[in-house]
């Protein structure tokens, strides 16, 4: 048996990398890092912007009823997941932006947005753009240690997946607060802008090649296969 799969993303998406994982025949502990809360909020009046942007699903799952307001501007998501969160708290009109936030706001600008409202967590990605507006619609409060399961992980050498920059600077942070050994973990982060943070030390770091899910998932399964390596080549 390979190495396990650690998942540290927040609920229900940690679920779901897990069924992916599982589907994949991918063994997976899953030990969120986050704990998700909305955040009150106060809607833009009438008028006052003319798209949504959407960095993440959970501004959908924890926005609350005042998602309805803006339910008929067109709305860009970055990632399917995202997408299918929009829709499914009512969004009419949902295209799915390419890489990032900041791709999907150029795609939107090209568009001819002049107005977007960007809905995000509290330590969110600015996007540097005068004309966005921002509302913090929810939170992700990080746990005080690594879980138990996430211990047990990387004491066996775990592939650690990482979905964010601030994952990456909390897993290494509790990772060190353990008295954990990092040589014996290899990374697989969603991109680089979310590998950095983990630091030096680490068995191997790797990253995918696309921004999603899906991708990461195979990278792991990549790094399983070679039993974390240092010289085995992952392409």
């Amino acid at each position: 048996m390979g190495p396990i799969l650690l998942i540290l993303r927040p609920q229900p998406g940690a679920d779901a990398t897990a069924a992916r994982a599982a589907a994949m025949g991918l063994d997976a502990a899953v030990a969120p890092l986050f704990h998700l809360r909305p955040i009150e909020w106060q809607a833009p009046e009438a008028g006052a912007v003319d798209s949504v942007l959407l960095t993440s699903a959970n501004a959908c799952r924890l926005g609350g009823e005042q998602l309805a307001g803006l339910a008929n501007l067109p709305c860009y998501a970055v990632g399917e997941a995202t997408a299918d969160a929009a829709r499914s708290a009512g969004f009419r009109e949902v295209r799915t932006g390419p890489g990032d936030g900041a791709a999907a706001l150029r795609m939107m600008i090209d568009d001819g947005a002049e107005r977007p409202l960007h809905l995000c967590g509290r330590d969110h990605i600015p996007l540097d753009d005068p004309r966005i507006m921002r509302r913090i619609v929810y939170a992700a409060d990080e746990v005080p240690a690594l879980p138990d399961s996430a211990v047990r992980a990387v004491r066996d050498g775990p592939v650690a997946l990482l979905h964010s920059p601030r994952a990456a600077s909390v897993f290494a942070k509790l990772v060190d607060l353990a008295g954990l050994d990092r040589s014996r973990t290899c990374l697989a982060a969603i991109s680089d802008a979310a590998a950095g943070p983990a630091g030096t030390g680490w068995r191997r770091v790797a990253t995918a090649p696309l921004p999603r899910d899906q991708a990461l998932l195979e990278l792991a399964a990549k790094l399983c296969k070679i039993g974390g390596s240092d010289t085995g080549k992952v392409e």
